[in-house]
């Protein structure tokens, strides 16, 4: 019996040494991957936390720059000219470069406020027949198009802006609209008439003032007079912030706005940057460090995107020019086929603002176009030390009229020149046009000799500018692109 007990014994032993120690692959892929499942060192837990926490104030940027882009454009427009659902700045003598707006048309006038329905409840905008414009949510989402695209077919009519929270009667005679937003921008354009040697902008600009608004409920006598602001010839700033205001004033937006506006993800990318609806926002030393550093870095990393192109070369308009869809063959919503198009959405409210059904859908005689070029024929990228020619065939598709607009590419504001206006257009009957109807434009730092003043831009040397080609009222030879602007070509 003795010498079995000792049998078992040792037989039990050399199990139990076979077993033990576990054999590397035997150990669960994270605790192999992670400090051989043990906490990791303090240093470098609090980096990596810092490094999420920095990450997710890039991920906010990007994803709120829609955003931001039109809380820069409210809050500039309302230091400079007042705050007010009566108050309409227009731009009665055009846009020029003093304003600092992402990529102005200076080739109509120009009709921008803001409106806050948390303030006044449901507000009535009379638009004006022949308008060419939109209301948008705060996210620059569309909530409708106005004019021959929009309900009131370039008729006028009258528009009834509704609160989201909104459960109220919607009396008969509108065309009614929810927001997502309480805040609503307002963004109406009228198109100027020919002029010997300029645009006529005096009946674009009556047009414009015949817009009217006014809270449903408020009777006649309550209603405050319509102030219409000239915005012409004024230095405005209406940019997005580019230091760490930006993350404040994301708090108040954050604050204002609904639950609703916002869905829960992207609030919870907020919130792990300390930004919680009705909750203090109070970033230690080192998160206001990092929040700095997301707010210089991320819009470098858009502005990559930008510079260095899409793959798929879904942006490029045509297979044999350099000129680019700014939405990328998206809807005006960012949607591809299967998924949001974020970094070609930031990229665009990099540069620009409003994105409109008109804008992108193929309607024949209405709607507007814009084929952008940041390179020449060459595919290099445009720059202001270099003289350069944009050849424009003849019966260029535009029913109202087309523009060629010049822009700095970082943030979409005019190239500022002792010029002012850096844009020619069709409405300028003193164009010079070849024998033939086509059209020969001039960009660089001097006007060359053989070029005509209304026919040249002037362009800052050293600074890299990108060209846009407006067409309003686009026609068919574009869409089956018969017609096509040439690339722009280096001449010195």
């Amino acid at each position: 019996m003795k010498a079995k007990a000792v049998l078992l014994a040792s037989v039990a032993l050399a199990s139990a040494m076979s077993l033990s120690p576990l054999k590397a692959q035997e150990v669960p892929p994270l605790v192999r991957q992670i400090n051989n499942g043990n906490w990791l060192p303090q240093a470098e837990a609090e980096g990596l936390r810092d490094e999420l926490f920095y990450q997710r104030a890039i991920h906010a940027y990007v994803t709120m720059l829609p955003a931001m882009n039109t809380i820069g454009m409210r809050d500039g427009s309302e230091e400079a000219f007042g705050k007010g659902y009566n108050v309409l700045p227009i731009w009665k003598s055009r846009m020029d470069s003093r304003a600092w707006i992402p990529t102005p048309n200076g080739d109509v006038i120009y009709s921008l406020t803001f409106l806050d329905l948390k303030d006044t409840g449901p507000l009535v905008v009379a638009a004006p027949p022949n308008v060419i414009g939109m209301f948008t949510d705060l996210f620059q989402r569309t909530i409708t198009d106005v004019g021959l695209i929009g309900p009131d077919r370039a008729r006028g009519g009258l528009y009834l802006l509704l609160p989201p929270d909104y459960d109220g009667q919607i009396p008969q005679g509108y065309f009614a609209f929810k927001s997502k937003t309480h805040n609503v921008m307002l963004f109406f354009r009228t198109v100027m008439g020919k002029g010997a040697t300029a645009p006529d902008p005096k009946e674009a600009v009556s047009l414009a003032e015949q817009t009217r608004i006014y809270p449903l409920w408020a009777s006649e006598k309550d209603v405050k007079p319509m102030q219409f602001p000239d915005g012409s010839g004024k230095r405005v700033q209406m940019m997005y912030p580019v230091d760490n205001t930006f993350w404040t004033k994301l708090k108040a937006f954050v604050d204002h706005e609904p639950v609703s506006a916002i869905d829960p993800e992207l609030r919870g990318v907020l919130a792990s940057i300390g930004i919680v609806k009705g909750q203090p926002f109070n970033p230690s030393a080192k998160q206001q460090e990092l929040l700095k550093k997301a707010v210089e870095t991320a819009p470098k990393m858009i502005l990559a995107n930008r510079q260095l192109g899409r793959p798929d070369g879904r942006n490029l308009y045509y297979r044999d020019r350099q000129y680019e869809n700014v939405w990328a063959g998206a809807t005006s919503e960012w949607l591809q086929d299967s998924y949001l198009d974020v970094d070609q959405r930031a990229g665009f409210f990099q540069i620009a603002f409003s994105s409109a059904p008109a804008m992108v859908m193929h309607t024949l005689g209405a709607g507007s176009k814009y084929p952008t070029t940041r390179k020449d024929a060459n595919g290099e990228f445009l720059i202001g030390s270099n003289g350069y020619k944009l050849h424009l065939p003849p019966n260029a598709p535009a029913a109202l009229f087309w523009a060629v607009t010049l822009y700095n590419i970082t943030d979409g504001t005019m190239v500022e020149t002792p010029q002012l206006m850096p844009s020619i257009n069709s409405l300028n009957e003193a164009i010079t046009k070849n024998a033939d109807g086509s059209i020969d434009l001039w960009f660089g730092p001097s006007k060359p000799a053989n070029a005509a003043e209304t026919n040249y831009i002037q362009t800052i040397p050293g600074r890299n500018f990108i060209a846009t080609v407006r067409l309003y009222g686009t026609g068919v030879s574009f869409f089956d692109q018969s017609w096509k602007p040439d690339d722009v070509v280096k001449v010195n």
